[in-house]
């Protein structure tokens, strides 16, 4: 055991001298220490009861005869954190989190780890960790919120968001608003559409790092504490078996993963996660995979803010197992690879039958015959964009308009609030990408207010940031390279033509070659939006988008 280097010998007297200081016994010394990881915080609402399930968890360690011990990761809210400053750290947030359980499990020698994260940033941060350190590792989340109910419909955050559009368009009164905020998010959980939070709990369990369940089973549930006592239970069986991340997550479990994505119609921002993810497990997951993939898989799902369904449904209509049931029927599944249950992922599926068709659609009877996610490429966009394809009007799948270029998204609000966007335009929000926001900052904001203002069929959004999960319509982010590396969102003006072809692919600037050679020679970088702190060296060392945003590695001049 690893931990021997703190328990085991004369010479580790000392240590144990400090554990005892903590109340541990002898019998506890003697056997395996789990690291808990518990993102447990007052201020995410997906994170408040998030101490309720690791006490689960150490229930499940203890009773399979392990000693849990606990320790804490941050996490931002993306959702207070929206439309400020504050959302510049939460991407920047995942190399933290990821880092400091290294740092935790390593500087004391824990023999495994249960990971308990729920929203956005969390859950791809503690699997990248897991994959770094490979140590046999289960994730648990903390589970989905139940959906609002606002007269007399059911809603989700999103909805709030396009509230404020509505408002301005005189389509909602302030104090319907104000009674939306009391009644939109009814309790703890991570928002309750197929947002990014609810996206990277269902692909951890795809890819078999979480057990079923893990990705719809509501967080008010006792069957989510359940799942957690069964997941301290299950790490003592995987450090038993001695089996590791590197025997899951493969380059078949992911491309499980992108399949199941496209599926369920996806938040983008699994589009930045996925390849980090693979770079920790030690391979490149190009952004043409998900091209490839998406070209085969239907999808099934169509859940808010896409659909009318919210991720209650998907877990009523028998949630991931279920899903992944019907895919592997079809043959879009490669069923054989290895999950923490100690089961192949057919294995875990099998005999799960959907229960209601309008949630998880027959594969022959699909929403789409391609998948929900589309990466886009063009003179805009060389090294690639991406959009929720699942969720753009029809109207809106093939667009041509005039830019309306803003520097910041403070700007576009700025356009939004004064009524200066008009139909057929197609905003370019630049200077947000990684190194240049920095942080690549979601823009819910922009998008839901153009939603609530009615013009989410007729105006296009294109930026180098992010747009939320929560997001619908024609809203193309992580455009790549990004203005601040000099690429070619950087020369748009006023007025240029932009053509969208979503079934295309192609995401095209209409403006001649001799003339954005001559804008290229006249460019002038900006100057650093933050010149001190953790976001400084951040933006100094954060890659492209079309690279999920990770962190150079010295030396290595291709990242």
């Amino acid at each position: 055991m690893r931990s021997d280097r703190v328990t085991k010998g004369v010479e580790k007297a000392p240590h144990r001298s400090l554990f005892k200081a903590m109340g541990y016994t002898d019998t506890e010394l003697s056997r395996p220490l789990i690291g808990v990881v518990n993102a447990h915080n007052e201020i995410v609402p997906g994170h408040i009861h998030l101490d309720t399930i690791a006490r689960a968890v150490k229930d499940g360690i203890r009773i399979a005869g392990g000693t849990p011990l606990e320790f804490p990761v941050i996490g931002v809210c993306d959702g207070i954190a929206m439309n400020h400053e504050g959302m510049k750290y939460s991407l920047a947030s995942r190399e933290l989190i990821a880092d400091s359980i290294e740092i935790m499990a390593r500087a004391h020698a824990f023999d495994a780890l249960v990971l308990i994260p729920n929203c956005d940033k969390i859950v791809p941060g503690m699997l990248m960790a897991a994959a770094r350190l490979d140590l046999p590792a289960i994730v648990i989340s903390g589970g989905p919120m139940m959906a609002g109910l606002f007269k007399g419909e059911r809603a989700a955050l999103s909805d709030i968001f396009e509230g404020i559009g509505a408002v301005k368009a005189g389509k909602m009164t302030a104090d319907d608003l104000t009674a939306m905020e009391a009644a939109i998010c009814p309790g703890c959980g991570s928002c309750a559409g197929m947002f990014t939070a609810n996206s990277m709990n269902c692909l951890a369990e795809v890819i078999g790092m979480a057990l079923p369940g893990n990705g719809t089973v509501p967080a008010v549930a006792a069957a989510r504490v359940r799942l957690a006592k069964e997941a301290g239970m299950q790490v003592m069986a995987l450090l038993e078996k001695d089996i590791r991340p590197s025997a899951i997550m493969t380059a078949a479990a992911f491309r499980n993963g992108i399949a199941a994505d496209m599926a369920l119609g996806c938040s983008t921002n699994t589009v930045l996660h996925l390849p980090a993810m693979a770079a920790e497990a030690g391979f490149e997951l190009p952004l043409d995979r998900f091209n490839e993939i998406s070209a085969g898989v239907p999808q099934l799902c169509k859940l808010s803010p896409a659909g009318p369904n919210f991720m209650e449904d998907l877990d009523r209509a028998g949630g991931i197992p279920e899903l992944l049931n019907r895919m592997l029927e079809a043959g879009l599944l490669e069923g054989g690879v290895p999950t923490v249950t100690g089961k192949t992922l057919a294995e875990n599926v099998a005999g799960h039958r959907v229960t209601d068709d309008s949630v998880i659609r027959p594969v022959k009877d699909p929403h789409s015959r391609t998948g929900g996610l589309s990466i886009l490429r063009g003179s805009l966009a060389p090294e690639g964009a991406v959009v929720k394809r699942g969720a753009v009007d029809p109207a809106m799948m093939v667009h041509r308009g005039p830019a309306r270029v803003y520097n910041s998204e403070e700007e576009v609000c700025a356009a939004l609030e004064a009524g200066r966007v008009r139909k057929g335009d197609v905003l370019v929000i630049r200077y947000e990408g990684p190194r240049g926001g920095p942080g690549m900052r979601e823009m819910l904001t922009p998008t839901a207010v153009v939603a609530g203002l009615g013009l989410d069929k007729e105006v296009a959004l294109i930026t180098d940031g992010r747009f939320s999960g929560a997001t619908r319509g024609a809203s193309i982010g992580h455009v790549s390279p990004e203005a601040a590396a000099g690429g070619p969102i950087a020369l748009v003006e006023e007025g240029d033509t932009i053509s969208i072809d979503l079934p295309a692919g192609r995401l095209e600037l209409l403006v001649e070659k001799d003339i954005l050679e001559q804008r290229r020679r006249e460019w002038q970088p900006q100057p650093p939006q933050v010149k001190k702190g953790y976001l400084e060296r951040y933006s100094r060392l954060v890659t492209s988008a079309s690279s999920g945003a990770v962190l150079k590695i010295p030396g290595d001049r291709n990242r």
